[in-house]
């Protein structure tokens, strides 16, 4: 049987982004079942000022998130949550910027009505921080990915670049050992490499360079 796990990002992550796209092959493969879950860096970084802001800060992808899901359920999610982030982290597309949202709801075969609605809505930003502060209240959740297998919650893992079908197979069969077991707390080194993204791309950049860019 394959494993259910719950997965719960931000969409402005581009380690995040990769770490779900290794986690869609995975299911594929028939490793794991996911759910699709948000978490708020801007609430996460800035607690009470990020709260009074629910239009910045990555709440417009994740306002939507929460508006796909309860209309259509979570492979919609899953699906809107793919494209968005491709066309953050491969395309460098703004992720505030509506036509952004617009852009990856169309590519999910969505409505893309559904951002206007769920922006409409404060129910939906209600929503993404009550599971923000689900994740960090039940988990101790304070960044992403975070994953949940059996109730039991882990940050990672953190990888540079989506590893191939045996790979990746071999490292979620570590990883969840990990994840139940209680025992474990952490394992951590330092990040010496950058997934190949335009945004890592761009932040790697000189200072000096990025504001010529922007």
């Amino acid at each position: 049987m394959p494993d259910a796990v719950r997965f719960h990002f931000d969409p402005r992550c581009p380690w995040c982004y990769q770490t779900s796209r290794w986690m869609r092959r995975l299911e594929e493969l028939g490793e794991v079942t996911v759910t699709w879950a948000v978490f708020s860096l801007a609430i996460a970084n800035h607690g009470d000022e990020a709260r009074a802001q629910p239009e910045s800060g990555g709440a417009m992808a994740l306002r939507t998130t929460i508006a796909v899901r309860d209309a259509l359920g979570n492979a919609a999610a899953g699906r809107f949550y793919a494209a968005l982030g491709e066309a953050v982290h491969e395309r460098s597309q703004p992720v505030d910027e509506a036509r952004t949202v617009d852009s990856a709801l169309e590519a999910a075969g969505i409505d893309v009505s559904l951002r206007a609605t769920a922006m409409r809505d404060a129910a939906t930003w209600d929503g993404v921080q009550r599971e923000h502060d689900d994740a960090v209240r039940t988990h101790r959740a304070f960044g992403v990915p975070t994953i949940v297998v059996d109730d039991n919650a882990i940050f990672g893992p953190v990888i540079t670049e989506v590893p191939g079908d045996a790979e990746a197979v071999e490292l979620w069969r570590h990883t969840s050992w990990l994840v139940r077991n209680a025992n474990f707390a952490e394992l951590k080194r330092a990040r010496t490499a950058r997934p190949n993204l335009a945004t890592t791309r761009r932040s790697s950049r000189p200072r000096h360079d990025r504001s010529r860019a922007a």
